[in-house]
């Protein structure tokens, strides 16, 4: 059962069939094979109650905070605002796209969003300045990544509800460890750079008085974190309600600053509506088939072979860390944690791992799936953005970052509390 479900998922996507087809097609085929019951008459229902979560209310939020900020014109300016505060470190502009994205990260929860945004603003400096592109592109795609991992991000969103985990508690165990992948992302650039000078480019300038006046470009991304983030922490909001705020926010800055207008208005919602109906397609899809799954035992069957090879729990770890790295070479993001979830997580929270440190551990690997070929979706959102080249640009460059992610895995294995400590600190 196991094999044959494998196989025919695998067939599924090779056939480039779109993920949420792929995966509602596998239940219909695999119901009939193994199945003495109709399980497909509770397709109905199953939609319904995916969708019926008050929780998944902040998908569409989120997207449309994170669409709001790009048409209203303000990552442009929060970059040149971080280009002149980071622009004097071996590597220049590099680190302003690792810090305008860990930034924007903080207001959109999306990673291709991040890189999409980051990466329209960057792109035309890399020949301006004479940057080594591949480098430079494999910069704009690893720092998209944080925005799964840095609070508001979607993706921990699901997992709080595929684990029924608290989301502000993983919204908070993010926070270090994104910051600390984005000190490492800078660092590997800094490396580079001092190895080989050529590839920083020429140095921008900025004086103090440029610097402090551009801080208030930084302001409004600032504000909306706050604004979304300390209301869930001050109990004034839920993520969902702290999501909508976030959106009232971010269209009252947006009027401020003159951005406001039908036209922008109508792009949020398309654009979000788009992106809110394929990500929901796939928590349908995907629920259906962990309905199917369950029903004919093969979730049960697969745990029961999993625990049964009597594996350490570290030897467990490492076994889901290479199951990760490889599943993300052929699946989308979140369709991979929605289908893996609720059969990884049960394995390991029973050997003892902590439910809100294994989130974060399987966004990290999941991050990693982002900028891994062939289906590393940030690496196409870069690729897209550009004019000319080869996409083999875009994934050398990304190789050393995704080094780093293996070393947070690796840090996040040896020193749980770097997730685990700013949870406790607000338990406590």
């Amino acid at each position: 059962m196991i094999t044959v479900a494998l196989i025919l998922l695998l067939a599924l996507i090779a056939l480039s069939i779109p993920v949420a087809a792929a995966l509602g097609l596998l239940g219909l085929i695999l119901d009939p094979l193994y199945s003495f019951l109709p399980l497909t008459r509770a397709m109905g229902e199953l939609a319904w109650a995916s969708n019926n979560e008050f929780l998944l209310v902040a998908i569409p939020l989120f997207i449309m905070l994170g669409e709001i900020l790009l048409r209203a014109g303000f990552a442009e300016r929060m970059y040149n605002s971080m280009s002149q505060w980071l622009s004097w470190l071996p590597g220049g502009l590099m680190h302003a796209n690792i810090g305008a994205s860990t930034l924007f990260s903080a207001t959109s929860g999306s990673s291709v969003a991040t890189a999409a945004t980051v990466g329209t603003v960057a792109l035309p400096q890399i020949k301006r300045f004479g940057y080594n592109e591949p480098l430079f592109l494999g910069s704009i795609a690893a720092g998209g990544t944080l925005g799964i991992l840095l609070p508001p991000s979607i993706n921990l969103v699901l997992y709080g509800v595929l684990t029924n985990s608290s989301v502000p508690q993983l919204y908070l165990a993010g926070i270090v460890p994104g910051l600390l992948l984005a000190g490492l992302f800078m660092l590997v650039i800094v490396v580079a750079c001092v190895l080989k000078p050529s590839w920083g480019g020429q140095r921008v300038t900025a004086s103090w008085r440029e610097r402090v006046t551009g801080l208030v470009h930084l302001l409004p991304p600032l504000g909306i974190f706050l604004l979304v983030v300390g209301s869930i922490y001050a109990g004034l909001a839920t993520p969902t309600e702290a999501a909508a705020l976030g959106v009232v926010g971010a269209l009252i800055l947006a009027a401020f600053f003159r951005r406001l207008s039908i036209a922008m208005l109508k792009e949020v919602v398309e654009n979000s509506m788009r992106a809110s109906a394929m990500i929901m397609l796939i928590v349908i899809a995907a629920a259906f088939l962990n309905f199917i799954l369950s029903s004919t035992g093969l979730t049960t069957l697969l745990t029961d072979s999993i625990v049964g090879l009597g594996l350490s729990p570290w030897t467990m770890l490492l076994a889901i860390v290479v199951f990760y790295v490889v599943l993300g070479c052929f699946m989308e993001t979140l369709s991979m944690m929605i289908t893996t979830i609720p059969i990884v997580a049960p394995i390991m929270i029973a050997m003892g791992f902590d439910p809100i440190w294994l989130g974060i551990v399987i966004i990290v690997l999941v991050e990693t799936a982002l900028i891994t070929p062939p289906v590393g979706l940030n690496l196409f959102v870069v690729q897209s953005l550009r004019k000319n080249g080869s996409m083999q640009a875009v994934i050398v460059g990304s190789l050393p970052f995704v080094l780093c992610l293996f070393a947070m895995v690796g840090l996040l294995a040896l020193f749980p509390q770097i997730a685990l400590w700013l949870p406790s600190v607000f338990q406590s």
